[in-house]
């Protein structure tokens, strides 16, 4: 748009008005003359709109709810009498910075994660309600955008499967070095110890972080020690994924009204699906940190004892109260920037006349 001249890489074009019976000696009027300007920086963030809110809305999101998480993480690979003696002895041993113990790897890892799934949930949800509406019809079955029909949580849940799984090849190596980080003082402990008595803070303590975390990982067992709990992370986030956006897409659905989803409707239905999907698969998230943890305790080709996922098993649901209260403030807080960065930058990418 400058000052001087036009831009002969901005699309424009100027409209002549013509009158059948003016004054003018040909009857030919030029009337406003409207240019149509849409610059490389709209037309890009139109484009990647899924992606930019994603990734912005990410980072707020992860910082907000990080401790939650590292208390989680901590209530399942060990004994804590409650959530707050959890919070004290971290606190105590640790300091305040404790809490975000970690957190450079998810930071990182959550912000591309989450670009990534949202783009291959978007791109997914069009596939499959295109070809499944090729053979459910109209009256089962709509197209991406085009209004709820009985079927459409079938696309929802086979597009946020496909996500879940493909970012699990990603996610994986994050987690796992957040996951080492975030216990690596309780792991001290327990060889002073039992493994399920968090007590004093070893003098000789040297925090590593995250990086030294994830170098000491790779010494030990190689590129591929990164992966170890695959399997179980796989499963976790496929089912897992699945079912958040599932319940996200039908939130929005219910508490939406004609005109769309307002922003109580989506904090709310963001809320809603990080409760749900996480009480869900929670026991397979247990039993990932569990195993995870035991990978860590044990040297390299010693055998990691086998543990079932049992459902209804207590020690499979510690920290579920604490899980759930950061899965739902996390994800409100997320939607709600999300859905706001992506309505803005369809405003600011409008056609602007001039």
């Amino acid at each position: 748009m400058g000052d001087g001249g036009h831009d002969p890489s901005s699309s424009s074009s100027s409209v002549v008005i013509r009158h059948g019976g003016g004054s003018g000696t040909d009857g030919d009027v030029t009337g406003s003359v409207t240019r149509s300007v849409i610059t490389p920086a709209q037309e890009f963030a139109k484009k990647y709109r899924t992606e930019i809110g994603a990734s912005m809305s990410s980072g707020v999101s992860t910082l907000v709810a990080f401790p939650l998480d590292s208390v989680k993480t901590r209530m399942q690979a060990y004994k804590f009498r409650s959530f707050w003696d959890c919070v004290t002895q971290t606190k105590r041993n640790e300091g305040i910075s404790g809490f975000w113990r970690g957190s450079l790897a998810p930071l990182a890892s959550v912000t591309l994660v989450r670009t990534i799934s949202f783009s291959i949930y978007s791109k997914s949800k069009q596939f499959y309600s295109g070809f499944l509406h090729s053979i459910l019809g109209d009256d089962l079955i709509s197209t991406t955008n085009a209004g709820f029909k009985p079927a459409n949580p079938l696309y929802w849940f086979m597009s946020g499967a496909t996500s879940g799984g493909l970012i699990t090849f990603i996610a994986c190596p994050f987690e796992f070095t957040k996951l080492s980080a975030q216990i690596e003082l309780l792991m001290l402990r327990s060889k002073r110890s039992s493994i399920d008595d968090p007590t004093h803070r070893p003098k000789d303590y040297v925090r590593k972080g995250t990086i030294q975390s994830a170098k000491d990982i790779i010494k030990a067992r190689g590129p591929m020690g990164l992966y170890s709990g695959f399997h179980l992370h796989l499963m976790r986030d496929s089912l897992g994924t699945a079912m958040y956006f599932t319940f996200y897409e039908g939130g929005k659905t219910l508490l939406g009204s004609s005109q769309g989803a307002g922003p109580l409707a989506i904090a709310a239905s963001g809320g809603m699906c990080g409760l749900l999907s996480w009480v869900l698969i929670y026991p397979i998230d247990s039993a990932k940190s569990i195993y995870q943890r035991d990978v860590l305790t044990h040297a390299p080709g010693e055998p990691i004892p086998k543990r079932r996922i049992t459902l209804f098993s207590r020690r499979m649901y510690r920290g579920l109260g604490v899980s759930m209260t950061r899965s739902c403030i996390l994800n409100s807080v997320f939607f709600s920037s999300y859905e706001y960065i992506k309505r803005n930058i369809d405003t600011f990418a409008e056609v602007d006349p001039i």
